[in-house]
């Protein structure tokens, strides 16, 4: 469904260490905005929704809900620490256009 690359699993874990709360899992979830109408989001989450799925990916706990599932299959997530900064980067083969703004790809 998802691939998370391991420099982006290192730096989720990295994160979930300093929580020091093991019922955190990452939601990866897709919401409206963006210019071609989608935002794809990583959160820290505790809540188990009625139509949320738990899986592994890359030995990190996510979780999705059943709506973003559908535009989340085949996505990638990846870090990016470069001169222009770091941050976490979706590539998903499901968007059909994006746009300057980052939200959408």
């Amino acid at each position: 469904m998802i691939a998370i690359t391991d420099i982006a699993a290192e730096e989720i874990n990295k994160i979930l260490l300093q929580e020091k709360d093991e019922r955190l899992k990452l939601r990866i979830g897709v919401q409206g905005g963006g210019c071609s109408g989608l935002t794809f989001f990583l959160n820290l989450d505790r809540e188990n929704g009625q139509y949320d799925k738990d899986l592994t990916v890359n030995d990190i706990p996510v979780r999705v809900d059943a709506k973003s599932a559908h535009y989340l299959e085949g996505a990638k997530i990846d870090y990016i620490n470069g001169p222009q900064g770091a941050g976490f980067v979706f590539d998903n083969p499901n968007v059909q256009r994006s746009c300057a703004c980052g939200s959408s790809n």
